[in-house]
């Protein structure tokens, strides 16, 4: 005996059986898109996701994303691998992955230069930061450290400036390249404490902490120069941050040193190409949180501090620090073509 439907089942057969009409002809896509969302984030991973490093291989920007690439293959069962793709300020990697197939299996390991300072610095960026791409979480955060080579007769950043203002132009510091936070850093400090220093650009924070730790440049305001510094191979005078860092307490910061008003930190994350779908963006956003969380990853993350978010609040963070680092390149008198 076959009961009667209820009204409301009846009503849903006369709607998906009767002659479509206009508005049941639009409403399908949008039923479809609903029932088939939740099986895209289920279906995926299916091959190899690549994350792509605009940073040369040695500094944190190679480092870190390597670390969460790892916890992340034993996670989702598939191989998450980093590839470096350096060049022009970071713009050869970004533009790579703003280009990309939005599906999940490409992301780019932003940080605050491709996603800020980039903005501040170029008249015509080839990428937009907020219209190009789809944030997926900020992994780690970190303030930067003035590193100074051994063979520089300073124990303080007062000693430095006063050796600077002695020898005027004679002292050089050394970045990743034109308009990266490294030389940001550098700029500001020599505006606020009235010095003159000479910038060497590198082509990536590897090969100037290599130099600096050789003693071929004076100083830097690098990520790793507190881990540099415990090992013995550089002295850490301050850090950039308004608080101390969690990771060297005993490190003073540039204000408690006597650089009025110094302040900078710089964050790292993961975004995906614009119209990646949103519960792949979620579930690597959540497995990129447990991966953060591991023991392995504190132990592995080279001084810097884990900062994990959602993509809402990386969505968020990215207006305001093109505002923050507008500010600064103003100050420094720095552009890019």
């Amino acid at each position: 005996m076959i009961l009667p439907a209820p009204r409301a089942m009846r009503r849903a057969a006369t709607f998906l059986f009767r002659r479509p009409s206009f508005k049941s002809v639009l409403l399908l896509p949008l039923l479809g898109a609903l029932f088939t969302q939740p099986s895209i984030a289920q279906d995926w991973p299916k091959q190899t996701i690549k994350i792509v490093s605009p940073y040369t291989a040695g500094g944190l920007g190679d480092t870190l994303p390597r670390i969460v690439a790892a916890g992340l293959s034993e996670r989702l069962g598939q191989q998450v691998i980093v590839e470096n793709v350096p060049g022009a300020s970071q713009l050869v990697g970004v533009q790579a992955v703003a280009r990309a197939k939005p599906d999940g299996y490409t992301l780019l390991f932003a940080s605050s230069t491709s996603m800020g300072i980039n903005v501040a610095v170029s008249k015509a960026l080839p990428y937009d930061p907020v219209r190009d791409f789809a944030p997926i979480a900020i992994a780690f955060s970190t303030p930067l450290y003035l590193a100074v080579t051994p063979k520089l007769p300073v124990n303080s950043v007062q000693e430095l400036i006063a050796l600077a203002k002695r020898e005027p132009g004679k002292l050089n510091f050394a970045s990743g390249g034109l308009a990266t936070s490294n030389h940001l850093a550098g700029e500001l400090f020599k505006a606020l404490a009235g010095v003159d220093m000479v910038h060497v650009p590198y082509k990536g924070t590897g090969p100037a902490m290599i130099d600096l730790v050789a003693g071929h440049v004076d100083l830097m305001f690098a990520g790793e120069g507190a881990e540099q510094a415990k090992q013995g191979n550089l002295r850490a005078l301050a850090v950039t941050d308004r608080v101390r860092s969690r990771s060297a307490p005993d490190i003073p910061t540039m204000q408690e040193a006597g650089v009025k008003d110094y302040e900078m930190a710089i964050w790292f994350g993961f975004v995906a190409p614009a119209g990646t779908p949103e519960p792949i963006v979620e579930k690597l956003s959540a497995e990129i949180r447990k991966v953060l969380e591991s023991p392995m990853t504190r132990d592995r993350s080279n001084g810097a501090d884990i900062t994990p978010s959602t993509p809402a609040e990386m969505k968020a963070r990215i207006p305001k620090d093109i505002e923050m680092w507008t500010a600064v390149t103003r100050q420094a008198k720095i552009q890019l073509q």
